[in-house]
């Protein structure tokens, strides 16, 4: 299984849009841990939203989109209804 994912931070309101094949929990949990370094100086973050794929192409390619402009004011949808 893969998920893509949506991140705010608690700090700045900043989002992520990532892609994983591990658990959303332990992701989430390693971001928070400051596993890069955007993410250290931007987090804690909080899971908005996620999708789960069983392919890994389709996963992969659903955060391109989503972090392409047409995809940007999807996230920016997601984060009005679910902030």
């Amino acid at each position: 299984m893969f998920n893509v994912y949506v991140l705010k931070s608690n700090r700045n309101n900043k989002t992520y849009v990532g892609f994983t094949s591990k658990e959303i929990k332990v992701r989430l949990d390693e971001h928070n841990q400051g596993s890069t370094k955007w993410t250290k100086n931007n987090g804690p973050f909080r899971l908005l939203y996620y999708e789960t794929y069983f392919c890994k192409q389709d996963a992969q390619h659903r955060e391109k989109f989503l972090k392409s402009g047409v995809g940007n004011r999807i996230v920016k949808l997601i984060v009005q209804e679910f902030s």
